[in-house]
């Protein structure tokens, strides 16, 4: 067997395979064996039939084709092997298969041509003497009493509510069914359309404006138990599923039951049951001391991400098409999962109208993600950078004790600390070779993207601790968003998708 290779764009090896004229005999005479020895023809029994009678009622382009199919993929695979060439995904045949049919004879050389993915490289133009801005995050001497109030919150009593309307602050039990309306007046009803996941029963909801499409909660005011309505909304513009954005919906609303929270009082007593603190003091103590290392964390997140943004402007790389779609299905795993989290019903959302529109829109980002992994794997190359045995067994062993009572996957937390332990020196030591200038918080024009859901929820900002949990919870099978920023990305790497 002859092979020439021709280095192609988007990272692709092309492969010129030459099959020598005994290969193409030899597999053409097996499959002709083969068949007789299966093929039911009446008149004769199996692995009896004459050769000539076989060729007549199979006809020749079908053995043709079955002998093509194993000369093609035994070729290709045998051509990687003998180059030694790094390919992942599947290799794809660039010449087609009725030209092979036409072209093929046994006995004579079969050429076809092939190309396969392989891993790509980074060429970085540049990776130090960086100068950016970044935003300081301070510290909002309120957020101890916000943390306070939502301790308060969380620990108070439910109480039945009687002899009044709904107010905001109270929590209803309702039962709601949702439409989308395109039309006014007696149109309404003959132009509504179902909305996929907007009917609920039994569903407990806060009367706060915050806590839903905007309209629902204010059109429940004044209600009382027992009382039905129908109550206008209106989805965001944007919004996550983007055939609900800006349209206007119509749902029917039941409300079953009325309540309202009694808040515990702010004392020592209360400092005791929410926290391991003995008086309220050193409870207020304790929230300062981690809203300020939560602050330094997210100014340290803000340089690390203008870092990356300049990192990823000196680089040039040629993605294959094969990654680039291995990130796009990690990243909608990883929503799935998160969606799935919060209650949703992922079958619904991810339908197969919406999951073409989800993989265009994920691509941009995934490129991003993967673009990242490959520069920060070649400023370690090119500067040595390493983590040590010492420093994983520490952090492994650290993450082990806090979770000593959950079953971790040794070798998989391993892999995980030693990734990310590796991000942190690389990005620590770009940032010791660049010049960063804080300037204050809200100041730099960033775009941001959030996941508007029917039902919202906050998100605060991960830390470090939270990250970390986030990874034990995927070892132990309870699914979390991992942390996206990371020297090896799953699909850059094939043989280490498990980490």
């Amino acid at each position: 067997m002859k092979v020439i290779q021709e280095k192609l764009p988007a990272s692709q090896i092309g492969l010129e395979i030459e099959i020598a004229p005994e290969k193409t005999k030899q597999t053409y005479e097996q499959v002709v064996k083969n068949l007789a020895s299966t093929a039911n023809i009446p008149g004769f029994r199996k692995g009896k039939v004459p050769r000539q009678i076989l060729l007549q009622r199979l006809g020749a382009t079908r053995i043709k084709v079955a002998a093509l199919e194993e000369l093609v993929q035994e070729g290709i695979t045998q051509a990687i092997k003998e180059q030694e060439i790094p390919a992942i995904g599947q290799p794809q045949l660039l010449s087609t298969f009725e030209e092979l049919i036409n072209i093929y004879e046994p006995g004579k050389p079969l050429t076809f041509s092939a190309a396969v993915d392989v891993a790509p490289s980074v060429n970085l133009s540049q990776y130090t003497g960086f100068q950016f801005q970044a935003e300081e995050v301070k510290s909002d001497p309120s957020q101890v009493d916000k943390a306070l109030e939502k301790e308060r919150q969380e620990m108070a009593t439910l109480v039945p509510v009687e002899g009044r309307a709904a107010q905001i602050g109270d929590i209803a039990v309702v039962d709601f069914k949702g439409v989308i309306t395109s039309g006014e007046g007696n149109d309404v009803a003959s132009t509504a359309q179902e909305i996929p996941g907007g009917e609920a029963t039994d569903f407990q909801v806060e009367l706060q404006e915050d806590k839903f499409i905007p309209g629902f909660v204010t059109g429940m005011v004044g209600m009382n138990p027992g009382e039905t309505k129908e109550v206008s909304a209106q989805f965001p513009d944007p919004y996550a599923n983007e055939e609900l954005a800006g349209k206007p919906a119509l749902f029917t609303v039941t409300l079953k039951e009325l309540k309202e929270k009694e808040l515990p009082e702010l004392n020592d007593e209360f400092a005791q049951e929410v926290s391991d603190y003995e008086t309220l003091a050193e409870f207020r103590n304790s929230l300062e001391e981690r809203f300020q290392k939560e602050t330094e964390q997210k100014t340290k997140a803000n340089k690390q991400e203008a870092l990356l943004v300049e990192l990823i402007k000196q680089a040039s790389v040629d993605l294959p098409e094969t990654i680039i779609q291995q990130e796009v299905d990690a990243m909608l795993t990883q929503t799935a999962m998160r969606l799935s989290q919060q209650g949703l019903d992922v079958r619904k959302l991810f339908t197969q109208e919406i999951i073409p529109q989800l993989r265009e829109r994920s691509r941009g980002e995934a490129i991003e993600r993967i673009k990242r992994s490959l520069a920060l794997q070649h400023v370690a190359e090119r500067e040595s950078i390493q983590v040590t045995p010492e420093e994983i067994e520490a952090k492994v062993q650290q993450t082990t004790q806090k979770y000593s009572d959950q079953d971790v996957d040794q070798d998989k937390l391993r892999s995980m600390v030693e990734n990310e332990l590796l991000t942190e020196k690389i990005i620590d030591w770009l940032l010791e070779h660049s010049t960063v200038e804080l300037v204050p918080e809200g100041s730099l024009s960033t775009e941001t993207s959030s996941e508007e859901e029917l039902v919202e929820a906050d998100a605060p900002t991960s830390t470090e601790s939270e990250q970390t949990a986030a990874v034990v919870e995927n070892l132990t099978g309870v699914e979390s968003e991992p942390v996206t920023i990371t020297v090896e990305s799953s699909v850059v790497h094939s043989e280490e998708n498990e980490s």
